[in-house]
This record gives structure tokens, C-alpha cells and sequence, in this order.
């Protein structure tokens, strides 16, 4: 008797807690996931610096020049060339 009491108790309590936890509509309900929420350090980009390019700007007696240009950037040379034809007015002689 002990025995049949007590599992009707405990099916009591399973039946009487498994209906206060579901919703009124009979729908189950759904569990959002946590948010989780990542910060990020902000760190500064430095620009890079422009290519360098060396000019080795020679003179001759008749007041001609001539330079050797060097460099890692191709693009940057023929800027750099095109720049020194204007401003010194010349065609450059190897």
C-alpha cells in the first residue's frame, strides 16, 4: 500500500510539473540560444610607407642632366621618371 502511494505521489508531482512548465497553448516552447557578445580590441592600422625610390641625379658641363633611378616598385620608378623629365626638362642618357 506504502508502495502504490508513494507512486501515485511521485506521478502527481511528474504530470503537475511537466504542465506548469509548458506553455498554455500546448505549443512547445522554444529556447533561445545565450547571446554572447565578443568585444575586440581596436587597433590602429598604420599606413604602409611609399615606396622608396633612390635617384642618382648627375650633371655634365653643359648643364645637362642624367639620373639612375632604383627601386623595389616599378610603378613608382616611372612616376618618379616622368617627374624628373618635366621639372628638369630632359631626356635621360644611360
Amino acid at each position: 500500500m506504502r508502495l502504490t502511494c508513494l507512486f501515485l505521489a511521485l506521478s502527481f508531482l511528474i504530470v503537475a510539473c511537466g504542465k506548469a512548465s509548458s506553455p498554455a497553448d500546448g505549443k512547445p516552447e522554444k529556447l533561445s540560444p545565450p547571446k554572447i557578445v565578443v568585444e575586440r580590441e581596436k587597433t590602429e592600422k598604420e599606413s604602409p610607407l611609399p615606396p622608396e625610390v633612390k635617384i642618382r641625379l648627375k650633371r655634365d658641363g653643359k648643364d645637362n642632366y642624367s639620373w639612375e633611378l632604383s627601386g623595389s616598385d616599378a610603378d613608382q620608378i616611372l612616376k618618379v621618371n616622368e617627374k624628373l623629365r618635366k621639372q628638369l626638362g630632359g631626356e635621360q642618357h644611360r
